[in-house]
């Protein structure tokens, strides 16, 4: 799409589009001089060419002509201006006519404005149809009901639809040959030349050797054929060797391909393979699990029935507790039944869809990129995933990179511009050297020594060149940070004068920009690099945005426009590609031509860079990574987690997946005579209507070509079914939204949008679907696209992709495929678990919640128990925190939850403790995680449990009942006052609240308790082991929270010390009131025996 480097801004709904210069001697165009304009014959508007220029049908009057009423006014008119009455010259690109002057250059555009029955098309040729229709006349879809039927109704001019290639077969008889029949005639809103029906047409043959699926079954000779093409192909399989030469024959590799030859046999083979856990280590897992089920029976039995009769009270809250708390566990393990591991291949995805000297047949990958303030997601940081993007292993005409502007800010535009042209010199320096990763920040900071495999002396030159080029890149980029600090009261101005649309956030009209891609921007070398397009959507307000989802969506139908690409990848701002063939990991998935069909979305694992070696926070969080989401992999996929995703966009426009034909089930053959006897009648009956249905499938599949013939014989009153599946344009619109263009993009399965599509009605469309009213009316976010209703909305998309059917796919490459930045200060990690969290009470609360949502669908019950653990866990907070408190009351009170231990109730404790250990040792060692990760893990569990969860769980209540919203806080994306500078950062929050009070709650209590039994001397100190256990497990939880408040100063904040005062005080009161060094049964008086008087 070319826009010449200008930045396109506009609004659909105020109809306003205005292209803004870049250049010294640029000017604002004019609505009037763009669009507008009326055609005085029919009164539409009056289209733009392929130049970005307004159609003139007169150069002497140029009176307001559309180009349907000039080519109409030429073929069946005066063939003259209405105002002027000169006659019409030819244009480019218009039929040629009687009287026309003679030219040298051939008509290939005869049919360029048939545009007849979609529903006469396949799904793939009706889109390309409806796209020509639209970009190249202006005119789109007829929104009244008349002109609708009448342009159903009316065939494709002079194109007679054929079953065969044109093409002539010495080896089919004359009597072999099928002859299609002219379709009738039918009204059009322009009428079209139609030749005479009396024309005799000649006969087309059927030609057997090409794709049935094309034209379907037409030839008798079609078996025998077949049967010949399959002998030929087994015998060149024997002879041809992986080498190309071997025993079997001779293979010159300079022949020319012989087209009948299969590929390799390396190529013809799966592009992945599942590698299952062994069973040495999966099966003594699965037992352990059924063994930890036994134990749990035996404990809630031990502990249900031996109540505490004074202390009754904990005693329930206890018991209350560890139901909730097997009930969880139960939700997360049971997902995690079947883990599996896969393996990609991409030396063969290579050999199977790039050939040498061919072009490349790996599908177009559109690339979404979604920021917001790039105060808080610092520029830098965005240029290098974009950078990332530009120099990814990958064709780079089949990738495009849409970054999301969601805070039109103008600091975001000018370091994308930056970007751009620093990507000329860095993207063929990437692909020179074959380097990793692309990122420059983090390339140029890796502490290896870059001459180790690295010998040629121009490698040493170049690399030295471009970190002083990337020096000075970072220079500029920061010099950009400083300036927006202070925003001018005027607002900004872009270089032309021009006030920067963006200035208002809430009140802007939509913004395009395409940096890369267009004519005549090349890099360094003269190569053609990857688009990079800036995407800012209209925003107005009264209108509901939906924050991030509502951004992608957007992204969604803008590239739909742009480039339609049949697989979309999203990420982060700050998750770069650390593995440059990360794209092709993700193809072996999606284009595998066996199990590729059903795949939704292929996931990757989060890495990140800038954690300290401990991970105090479980920032990494391996163990979600690398033990959960193998667990799902192998039941129906993983969930989606919202960054580094490649989906497929059919499954993003809510259509169902594609259903396999169910294997046939068994017959009597397998089972007993006696057997036969008993359900001899049932199986009769079931074997009869079995054979109808095969009857009527066979006669259904015999009765193909004749209905094929009928139905263009009948001109249309008869659909096959393949036309029936087409939806009506009614439904699409209201499914989609009223752009024709983008509802055409819809039924390309494939992609691709038709090459003489103009760049002026490609930006005008764009402009429009990025409309802050588009989605009004229509099933965005509700059914197409990123799910609306929460502030996850990566969960629910994928949980609404799964109830339709598919499967998602899990790839942890042996190079992390993208590493991203993470929150390492404790404030900011609580925060972004906060919002985590709220999203699944959110969820929980609404009607997609996966406790009952989506029964009858695709969703398979493993999934689903993982969907229903991940929206439920917040809940977890409320036991979690009570049973934190308990050992302080405990200790305080003198009383415990259980009863005296008897040598039974020792047993089942002690078992229940070793098959905790025992499934976490086991996790750790199919899920290759360390003990260190999977400790963190633990702690911030019940961190985050009695903080995060717990505000997010009121905060959701008071939003989905009371209305009242909760802002989303974009996590801070790194810092740049030196390494792990920022895990040492506090920052007060009332999430330290409720664990710094378990903390010092906990710390008291083990006071308290150990001065009771010194205090009561030897017998207290059994009872006391119990309790004192209970509290160090909470304290030893809380620890890492501690270091987080201390953090690296040298005395404590006084937020802290103020908190503890008034904790401390509390619990001094009531130690006061317990009074534990005076006896329980007062004071004893005793008369000492002597006689005072």
């Amino acid at each position: 799409m070319d826009t010449r480097g200008r930045l396109v801004a506009g609004s659909h709904n105020r109809n306003e589009f205005v292209l803004i210069n870049a250049d010294e001697t640029a000017r604002i165009k004019s609505v009037k001089e763009l669009s507008n304009q009326t055609c005085q014959i029919c009164g539409d508007e009056v289209e733009l060419t392929a130049d970005g220029e307004l159609f003139v049908a007169c150069n002497e009057c140029a009176f307001p002509v559309c180009r349907t009423c000039y080519e109409y006014e030429r073929r069946e008119g005066n063939q003259a201006c209405p105002q002027c009455k000169t006659r019409y010259k030819r244009l480019k690109g218009s039929a040629r006519v009687e009287g026309d002057e003679e030219e040298d250059d051939v008509d290939d555009l005869d049919n360029e404005f048939d545009f007849g029955n979609l529903d006469k098309l396949g799904r793939q040729h009706a889109a390309e149809a409806a796209f020509s229709s639209r970009l190249n006349t202006g005119r789109g879809f007829h929104t009244d009901a008349s002109s609708r039927s009448e342009l159903d109704s009316s065939p494709l001019g002079p194109v007679i639809p054929l079953l065969t290639y044109g093409e002539e077969d010495s080896e089919i008889s004359s009597d072999q040959h099928a002859l299609i029949l002219p379709p009738s005639r039918g009204n059009r809103v322009h009428p079209m030349p139609i030749p005479d029906s009396s024309t005799p047409l000649q006969p087309r043959p059927m030609v057997p050797k090409k794709d049935l699926a094309v034209y379907g079954y037409g030839s008798v000779a079609w078996k025998d054929r077949m049967e010949e093409w399959k002998r030929k192909q087994n015998d060149k399989l024997q002879v041809v060797k992986h080498q190309g030469t071997g025993d079997g024959g001779d293979f010159d590799g300079d022949d020319p391909i012989d087209p009948d030859l299969p590929m390799m046999d390396e190529g013809r083979q799966p592009l992945s393979r599942k590698l299952p856990i062994p069973s040495s280590k999966i099966n003594p897992y699965r037992m352990i699990i059924v063994i930890r089920l036994v134990i749990l029976g035996f404990f809630f039995h031990y502990r249900i029935l031996h109540p505490v009769n004074d202390a009754y009270g904990l005693w329930l809250t206890s018991i209350i507790c560890e139901i909730w708390f097997a009930i969880s566990w139960i939700l997360d393990q049971f997902p995690k039944w079947y883990p599996i591991q896969r393996e990609t291949y991409l030396d063969r995805l290579s050999l199977r869809y790039e050939r040498e000297g061919k072009p490349s047949e790996l599908a177009d990958i559109d690339i979404f990129v979604s920021t917001v303030d790039p105060l808080k997601e610092p520029p830098l940081i965005t240029a290098n995933t974009v950078l990332s993007i530009l120099a990814v292993d990958y064709p780079v005409d089949k990738v495009a990179c849409y970054v999301s502007d969601d805070g039109a800010a103008m600091l975001t535009f000018e370091a994308l511009s930056e970007t751009s042209e620093f990507a000329r010199k860095w993207v063929p320096f990437c692909k020179k050297f074959s380097i990793e990763p692309r990122a420059p920040e983090w390339y140029f900071s890796q502490k290896i020594d870059y001459l180790k495999d690295k010998v040629h002396a121009a490698f040493v030159r170049e690399r030295r060149a471009m970190k002083r080029e990337y020096e000075e890149f970072k220079v500029r980029i920061n010099q950009l940070v400083s300036m927006a600090q202070k925003v001018p009261e005027d607002g900004w101005t872009m270089q032309d004068g021009t006030p920067w649309p963006g200035n208002n956030v809430r009140d802007h009209p939509g913004m395009i920009q395409v940096f890369l891609g267009h004519s005549g921007v090349r890099d360094v070398e003269g190569n053609v690099l990857p688009r990079l397009i800036y995407v800012s959507r209209e925003k107005r307000p009264g209108f509901e945005h939906h924050k991030k989802a509502g951004a992608m969506n957007a992204l969604v139908r803008v590239s739909a426009v742009v480039s339609n690409a049949p697989y979309l990848l999203n990420v982060d701002c700050d998750h770069y590609i650390n593995n440059s063939k990360a794209l092709r990991e993700a193809m072996c998935f999606m284009m595998d031509p066996t199990s590729g069909k059903k795949v939704c979305y292929v996931q990757f694992p989060q890495r990140f860079d800038g954690i300290d070696r401990h991970d105090r926070y479980s920032n990494r969080n391996v163990v979600f990574f690398d033990i959960n989401m193998k667990g799902l992999d192998g039941i129906q996929g993983p969930i989606y987690v919202g960054t580094g995703c490649v989906f497929r966009r059919q499954a993003l426009y809510g259509i169902d997946a594609p259903v396999n034909k169910k294997p046939p089930g068994k017959t009597c053959n397998c089972w007993p005579k006696w057997c036969c006897v008993c359900c001899g009648s049932r199986k009769n009956k079931k074997g009869k209507a079995n054979e109808k249905k095969q009857k009527r499938t066979k006669h259904k599949e015999a009765s193909k070509q004749i209905h094929a013939l009928e139905n263009i014989e009948e001109g249309g009153e008869g659909k096959s079914t393949e036309q029936t599946r087409l939806p009506s344009r009614e439904k699409l619109e209201k499914k989609f939204g009223q752009s024709p263009v983008f509802v055409a993009s819809t039924l390309l399965e494939n992609g691709g949008v038709p090459p003489e599509a103009s760049s002026a009605s490609l930006l005008k469309e764009a402009i429009h679907v990025i409309s802050c009213g588009y989605e009004d009316k229509t099933e965005w976010g509700k059914e197409v696209g990123w799910i609306y209703g929460s502030v996850t909305e990566d969960i629910l998309t994928g949980f609404k992709m799964h109830c339709h059917g598919w499967r998602s796919v899990y790839c942890i490459p042996k190079r992390p495929a993208f590493k991203g930045s993470a929150p390492i200060n404790l404030s900011d990690r609580l925060h972004q678990v906060l919002r985590w969290a709220l999203g699944s009470v959110e969820i929980f609360l609404s009607k997609h919640c996966p406790i009952w949502y989506g029964y009858g669908g695709g969703l398979k019950w493993l999934e689903r128990f993982s969907y229903i653990n991940s929206v439920v866990y917040p809940w977890t907070s409320i036991p979690l925190i009570v049973y934190c408190t308990l050992p302080a009351i405990c200790l305080l009170t003198g009383k415990f939850i259980v009863p005296e231990i008897s040598n039974y109730a020792s047993i089942v404790f002690m078992a229940l403790f070793i098959s905790i250990a025992a499934t976490g040792i086991l996790e750790m060692q199919w899920g290759g995680v360390g003990i260190d990760d999977w400790w963190r893990n633990e702690q911030f569990w019940v961190i985050g449990g009695v903080s995060s969860h717990l505000f997010a769980l009121f905060q959701g209540l008071l939003k989905v009942l009371a209305g009242v919203s909760t802002n989303f806080t974009v996590t801070s994306k790194g810092g740049d006052d030196g390494e792990f500078s920022e895990l040492y950062l506090f920052k007060w929050t009332s999430l330290l609240i409720p664990p710094t009070t378990l903390l010092i709650l906990n710390i008291v209590g083990v006071v308290v308790g150990i001065s009771d039994a010194i205090n009561n001397g030897y017998d207290s100190w059994g009872p006391l082991f119990g309790r004192l256990f209970f509290a160090f497990w909470v304290i030893v939880h809380l620890y890492p929270f501690l270091k987080g408040l201390i953090g690296k100063q040298d005395r404590m904040p006084t937020i802290i010390i103020v908190w503890s005062i008034l904790l401390a005080s509390i619990l001094t009161l009531l130690w006061v009131r317990i009074n534990p060094f005076v006896s329980k049964g007062g004071i004893v008086l005793e008369v000492c025996g002597l006689d005072c008087d």
